[in-house]
């Protein structure tokens, strides 16, 4: 799940009015559904990110533990 720019759009508009004028129940709902939408993008994404990465010690050798290199081959 990517990040879409229209969500971060709508939740910092929610949050500038939030500072402003203030927000009715209704908004604040819509903000925190917005807010849950992109911290699920955001850790899919990070979790994606360190299943790429491989660990190497300064001889070259590969030591990427064992418990990351068994996840990139379930996925």
């Amino acid at each position: 799940m990517a990040i879409d720019e229209k969500l971060i759009a709508e939740i910092n508009e929610l949050a500038h009015k939030s500072k402003t004028v203030g927000l009715t129940e209704k908004e604040k709902t819509r903000q925190q559904v917005l807010r849950q939408e992109y911290l699920t993008a955001f850790r899919s994404g990070f979790k994606q990110q360190l299943k790429s990465i491989k660990v190497v010690d300064e001889k070259g050798n590969d030591i990427t533990p064992e418990k990351l290199k068994r996840e990139k081959n379930i996925n």
